[in-house]
């Protein structure tokens, strides 16, 4: 043969058909290669024939033909095969791969429109195959990639394209990851499993994936049949040597949504927390604009918000308390957990119900193709999950528990109270995976965690949290996909009390929650994305009830009327992106909400306070009968302007609305906190946000910077009166008050993403303060004036650092430092009637020390062999290694008529541990 010809040569040089050479021929052929074939075909007849010799290696033939034409025996020969052949006028055999070569070129090659991707349908010259030199033009590398042959003529003008896409480090699917043909304005996503599928004309498209964490590509895809082809694609972000927190290079500049964080579960291994345990709402905590009461919190306060201000999902359903061992540990397993992703600035339209953030985790997805799993063993907890296909390729399952010993922990604490003390802790965690086909897959999620503690040697307090998410996805064409997510959530708590005289009591409190979203997403062009959907939540509370525990027992029976009520809201997103520039996320949420019956309401004087003696009438309301309805528009904007090619500005504004509220006297979340439903007489929580940050990275991405200011505003606001009586009260409205709020701040965040030393620095300066104002004095608070909330830190400063010495040598340390919070003092005592009384300063007028605490971890890797069973890995740390002795609260008693300050710590001593992990 006479070797190859470039495609494109070919083309200039036959400008007729080949005549077809009526001449017949015999060939006999027995295992022989199919280009040994065509050498004989090549010798017997007076043709030559041109082929890359690479195209025909690995193909046998065992083919007889007897008196059969030239051109039959080709296209017999090459049937299985993606080659063609063209004759041409002067005797030669053109063989090509894929496409059929042309006698002439198509009439609008020339013409003022350059053609990228053809349809059928709407030209005559048939399928396009021309490359556009604009792709060669882009810095993305573009490969050709060809599925099938052309033929003559088709019974159909588009074909199936489907497949994978994976990471290429480690081979695993690539979840939510765009595929876009611009030319045509259609494209997909691919699924859980990584998974897509695309109905492409015949001839040419220009394919584009485009993700966050990952390198945007260009395939040229020829397609002539139904066919499939999996995409490797490469991260684009530098790893911190497993501290960093795991997101695009430049997704900090490019996305328009502010006060946005992602955290991978992998990267918070080595960053050295209390006991050993990974944390990554801990992480968060070292993140600007996120802070915690003090330690062992167990709830958040993001920018100046209440910690019942967080909407914390788990795979789309509600945790209501995310903590274990008193605030101590988080209350899910992290080796089940794949990310969270923290909004704080730009809330997406699609989440609300809360005014201050959402903390949206997602879990694992279970391998389709191996057995998987992980443990660790530590001095507190030991955790296991495993990962098991249930059909290859299709379905899996995750399952995962984590189990307590912690009693040893409570003993050594300097607080003589709690030696005597016991508490655990468990959870189990499972998720399912299954592909139905390429357009539908369902996934469901379930959960449990209990907690049970005696802190006195009379009560035993116990809580759990339960949920179950269900989803199911389906694609219903290139530009139109949507999901159907049904969750319930559950959060209860009981009180065990066993005293030594009758007065034995049993006590409950349960809240319920089921809800239904339908979210849709539809690709309008490449300048709309508009994501859209509906949602219903129903509430159901118990609000408590106390009951003795024998027949004995003295204490009344006590239940509080169930609280019911509905939260429906209607949302639209539009990801705008008006030019290179500028990128709009505009999004619209109407929020309602129907406080329910069988309910009893009580209506008080107007020009009065609320209390027994006010009460003027007693409304009653049957069964899903409202009682009271409530709602609004929520405006979700934010924006991005590049400023540079690295640099950008961003803006946002957003208005919330908050249905539910907890009722707590304390500065952290406890177990026993409840959680109360608006109604007749509570009004639910709202909010106004704005925020402005500028973006820059440096030095090739390995730096990052970021300065963000916010302005929030609050209205409807729940706290309480002093003395209030918050748990077992059936007229609870007459013990709170509801007022205004604001908060301000900047955050500042630098982060290293290369070589040995990388890490974080973040600080914030933000200011959190309440006013409860009435023309009532038991219903106003410090005159009525602004004062600093429970959990008002000024300054709050962290700082992440990891030295990596080797492959397998890493040191990890961890700084923090906050303001103490305010606190509310005695500063004076009288006499009033013979009997004296404290007098007690302005709430939250003075404030507790200041916290800092350092910690530091050596991390040991496995080694790093090829062919292992598995990978180990050696946490060492000590937490708190300078001893602080940080208050956690602080508290007066009277002692021989004086009154003194006391001190209540957490940790006040160094506290070592050593964990060691398994993964296989």
């Amino acid at each position: 043969m006479k070797g190859s010809l470039n495609i494109l040569a070919l083309l200039s040089l036959f400008l007729v058909y080949g005549q077809e050479n009526a001449k017949n021929f015999s060939f006999d052929f027995q295992n022989i290669s199919l280009e040994e074939a065509l050498e004989q075909v090549q010798a017997s007849t007076s043709h030559s024939i041109y082929v890359a010799n690479e195209w025909l290696q690995g193909k046998k033939v065992t083919k007889q033909y007897s008196n059969t034409l030239l051109e039959d025996i080709l296209s017999d020969l090459l049937a299985n095969t993606q080659l063609n052949f063209f004759i041409s006028a002067d005797d030669r055999i053109i063989i090509t791969q894929n496409n059929r070569i042309y006698p002439e070129l198509p009439e609008t090659y020339f013409g003022e429109t350059e053609i990228i991707s053809g349809d059928p349908e709407e030209t005559d010259t048939g399928p396009n195959i021309f490359l556009s030199d604009k792709a060669s033009e882009t810095n993305i590398k573009v490969e050709t990639v060809r599925i099938g042959k052309e033929q003559k003529s088709y019974s159909q003008k588009r074909f199936k394209l489907s497949g994978t896409i994976k990471n290429a480090a480690n081979n695993e699917p690539v979840a939510n990851m765009a595929l876009i043909v611009r030319a045509l304005g259609i494209g997909t996503t691919t699924d859980n499993l990584g998974r897509y599928t695309l109905n492409l004309p015949i001839g040419l498209s220009v394919l584009e994936t485009s993700s966050l964490g990952y390198e945007n590509t260009m395939t040229n895809i020829i397609i002539y049949n139904n066919g499939t082809y999996d995409f490797s694609v490469e991260e684009n972000y530098e790893l911190l040597d497993e501290v960093v927190l795991k997101a695009n290079a430049i997704s900090n500049i490019d996305d328009a949504t502010t006060g946005n964080t992602k955290i991978g579960a992998e990267e918070s291994k080595n960053i050295p927390l209390v006991l050993g345990e990974r944390d990554l709402l801990k992480v968060a905590t070292t993140l600007p604009g996120v802070t915690t009461a003090g330690e062992g919190a167990a709830g958040f306060n993001v920018r100046g918000g209440k910690t019942d201000q967080n909407l914390i999902l788990l795979d789309n359903a509600v945790v209501y308390n995310p903590s274990h061992f008193f605030g101590i540990f988080q209350a899910l397993n992290p080796f089940a957990i794949s990310d969270v992703n923290i909004y704080k600035g730009a809330i997406p339209a699609q989440f609300g119900g809360r005014l201050s953030s959402v903390f949206d985790i997602s879990t694992k997805n279970p391998d389709t193709e191996k057995f998987k799993g992980e443990v660790s063993l530590g001095p507190v907890t030991a955790n296991a999950v495993v990962e098991i296909p249930i059909i290859k390729t299709k379905s899996g399952l995750m399952l995962g528990g984590r189990g307590a010993y912690s009693d040893w922990v409570l003993r050594s604490l300097k607080d003589v109270s709690l030696k005597n003390s016991s508490a655990n802790f468990y959870d189990v965690m499972m998720k399912y995976n299954h592909q139905i086909d390429e357009n539908n897959s369902v996934s469901a999620s379930g959960y449990y965690s209990k907690d049970a503690f005696s802190i006195t040697s009379d009560s035993l307090y116990g809580y759990s949290n339960r949920l179950f998410s269900l989803k199911y996805d389906h694609k219903f064409n290139e530009k139109n996909a949507g999901s159907l997510i049904l969750t319930n959530s559950q959060y209860k708590f009981d009180i065990d009390f066993d005293g030594s005289v009758n007065d034995n009591f049993l006590q409950q409190y349960q809240i319920d929650e089921t809800e239904l979203k339908v979210r849709m997403k539809y690709l309008f062009n490449e300048q709309h994305n508009i994501d859209y959907g509906i949602s219903g939540k129903l509430y159901g509370v118990l609000p408590g009830q106390i009951e003795p525990k024998g027949s004995q027992d003295i204490i009344l029976p006590l239940s509080i009327p169930k609280e019911r009520g509905l939260e429906s809201a209607i949302f639209v997103t539009d990801s705008y992106t008006i030019n290179k520039r500028l990128l709009l996320d505009i999004g619209l949420r109407y929020s309602f909400y129907t406080a329910l019956g069988a309910s009893t309401q009580r209506v008080y004087e107007d020009g009065s306070p609320k209390s027994a003696g006010t009460v003027i009438d007693t409304l009653t309301f049957d069964k899903n009968e409202a009682i009271k309805t409530y709602g609004g528009p929520e405006v979700r904007v934010s924006a991005r302007y590049f400023l540079g090619e690295d640099f950008s500005l961003k803006a946002s504004y957003n208005n919330t609305y908050q249905f539910i509220h907890t009722l707590s006297n304390t500065t952290t979340v406890s177990p026993i906190d409840t959680w109360k439903l608006s109604d007749y007489n509570i009004k639910p929580q709202q909010a106004n946000q704005w925020a402005l940050g500028i973006y820059k990275n440096l030095d090739n991405n390995t730096y990052e910077l970021s300065l963000e200011g916010f302005y929030k505003r609050q209205k409807n606001l729940l706290d309480f009166k002093t003395g209030a009586k918050l748990i077992l009260n059936e007229s609870i409205e007459t013990e709170v008050l509801q007022g205004k709020g604001k908060a301000y701040g900047l955050e500042f965040f630098i982060r290293k993403n290369a070589g040995k030393l990388n890490g974080w620095l973040g600080y914030t300066y933000s200011r959190s303060l309440l006013k409860l104002d009435s023309e009532f004095g038991e219903e106003r608070v410090n005159d009525g004036r602004y004062f600093p909330s429970n959990f008002d830190k000024p300054h709050d400063f962290s700082l992440v650092l990891n030295y990596k010495f080797t492959k397998r040598y890493s040191i990890s340390t961890n700084f923090l430092y906050q303001t103490g919070r305010p606190v509310t003092f005695p500063v004076g005592n009288y006499t009033f009637d013979g009997a004296e009384y404290v007098l007690y300063s302005d709430r939250n007028r003075y404030r507790i020390s200041d916290y800092y605490r350092l910690d530091i971890g050596l991390n040991i890797e496995g080694n790093h062999k090829a062919k292992k069973a598995g990978h180990s890995f050696w946490n060492i740390s000590v937490y708190n290694v300078l001893g602080r002795n940080n208050p956690y609260s602080v508290f007066f008693v009277s002692d021989s008529g004086e009154i003194k300050a006391l001190q209540s710590s957490i940790f006040a001593i160094p506290v070592p541990s050593i964990t060691y992990n398994f993964k296989f």
